[in-house]
């Protein structure tokens, strides 16, 4: 059981996935920033171990996990210790953890991988670069439209705004739709997982006649800003700004703008729609339709269950996060909430069963920290307290909603009734919602829905729900 996955874990590309942790060094470590690979041998086959190591401006670090042979990439890896020659990077979401020492000269570290409970040698070297994952569906060769790289403002914010629109052949102007990612810094493609899914969404989406404008998150890629800093109220603003930077193009229909939210970005997607009579139409892909908070337990209960874990472990985790979030809700002071957190966080870790601290890995102050930055900033307190029904209950353009069955972040069990409640409540005359079966919270046919799997699909969304959301869109909006 991890009870801090199911702590802090929020909408998709948020705190379970996406986010990247950020560490600090002990003192006296020396800089192992770059790309590292090692080759790993167990039970007869061999695996490409990458650790890509960014160091910031003050020492932190940001690092990620691939294993390209299993088409795996970008696993955040939330426990970095480098101090002197000794290294680790414990990467909780896989329970393993690589433990090393730099060799003279700093091009090599041998050490060895631990996970479920064994051991294998494992020696990293760096390299210029590591062998890239490639999906099935991402696209290959020259398109048939043209792609633009894009910046405008947030005037508002003070931000500047980067992404890229891709655009039909043929005359326009044509209806057009901006994508708006999950939670967590996502870039314009909203990479998770080696999968760029609104890189393969636009590619549909052009192809079929329509404009796309993908971008990149505050603090990521050509954007300004702090996602995490922000709450979706401000990232709603982005978006507005998106909308005013579509109806500046001569190849956009402004009668014909929509968007499309991912997670998070289902929540912000409805806002926008409510505060700008520019908004022709919403997509929302996996909605959250109850209050933030109760996403929360019950992702992280279905996450459990799914897990096989036992029921007494996931009544100790609904009891912290209800704890931890009484507090967040209760004390506005982010020093105060801090100290409080940390207290009762520290007795959590202390009470776990001893398999369970373990799979924190060697650093339990730098866990608490981390669950405490998480849990306080805006960000987050702005989720937990967020009531999507408000919202959606004020939507009257037209509105398509999907779920996947098999999705254990949003699942359409604890909140389709109450989105299409809210849809029905604005007298919203054409909205469709809709449950596709067998797949999971990024749209893939999936066996278990648990985000471990996400990885391992080679598939990055299902072509049927590619094709119902364009089919859609295209019905009301294609013709000129």
């Amino acid at each position: 059981m991890r009870t801090h996955v199911g702590l802090v874990s929020c909408l998709l590309l948020g705190a379970l996935v996406a986010g990247v942790p950020v560490c600090h060094a002990g003192s006296g470590s020396v800089d192992v920033s770059g790309v590292w690979q090692g080759t790993l041998s167990a039970m007869g086959s061999e695996l490409r171990i990458v650790f890509r190591v960014q160091v910031g401006a003050e020492g932190e670090y940001a690092v990620t996990m691939d294993s390209p042979d299993q088409g795996v990439t970008g696993i955040s890896v939330d426990e970095v210790a480098v101090d002197g020659t000794s290294v680790r990077f414990g990467v909780s979401a896989i329970a393993g953890a690589f433990q090393g020492v730099l060799a003279e000269g700093g091009e090599s570290i041998a050490g060895d991988w631990s996970q479920g409970g064994v051991s294998f040698p494992l020696t990293l070297a760096r390299v210029e670069d590591a062998p890239e994952v490639v999906r099935p569906q991402d696209p290959v060769g020259t398109p048939t439209y043209r792609a633009e790289q894009v910046t405008y403002q947030n005037a508002a914010a003070g931000i500047t705004i980067g992404g890229t629109i891709t655009i039909p052949q043929g005359e326009g102007p044509f209806p057009a739709v901006l994508l708006i990612s999950g939670s967590g810094p996502q870039d314009r493609n909203e990479t998770v997982f080696g999968h760029r899914p609104f890189l393969v969404l636009a590619d549909n989406l052009t192809k079929r006649g329509i404009v796309v404008l993908r971008v990149d998150d505050r603090g990521v890629g050509a954007t300004q800003g702090d996602v995490m800093q922000s709450t979706s109220r401000d990232l709603a603003d982005d978006v507005l700004a998106g909308v005013r930077f579509l109806k500046t193009r001569p190849e956009v229909d402004p009668k014909r703008i929509g968007l499309l939210g991912h997670s998070e970005g289902a929540i912000i997607a409805p806002m926008v729609a409510v505060d700008s009579e520019d908004v022709a139409f919403i997509v929302l892909l996996a909605a959250p339709g109850i209050v933030g908070e109760e996403v929360l337990y019950d992702q992280a209960a279905r996450i459990s269950a799914a897990s096989g874990e036992a029921p007494e472990a996931a009544e100790r985790n609904r009891k912290l996060q209800q704890s931890v979030f009484g507090v967040v809700k209760g004390q506005p002071d982010n020093m105060l909430a801090s100290e409080e957190l940390g207290k009762l966080l520290r007795s959590a870790v202390d009470e776990m069963p001893e398999e369970e601290r373990a799979q924190l890995g060697g650093s339990v102050d730098a866990f608490i920290e981390a669950q405490i930055r998480s849990v306080i900033s805006p960000w987050f307190r702005f989720f937990l307290v967020h009531d999507p029904q408000l919202v959606l209950a004020h939507v009257t353009c037209p509105t398509l909603v999907l779920y996947g069955e098999k999705d254990l972040q949003v699942s359409p069990d604890a909140n389709r009734t109450w989105v299409e409640a809210a849809l029905k409540d604005s007298g919203n005359t054409d909205f469709t919602v809709k449950t596709f079966e067998g797949l999971n919270h990024l749209f893939q046919t999936a066996a278990t829905g648990l985000v471990q799997e996400y990885a391992m699909i080679k598939e990055t969304m299902a072509p049927a729900a590619l094709d119902f959301i364009g089919g859609w869109i295209i019905e009301r909006f294609g013709s000129k």
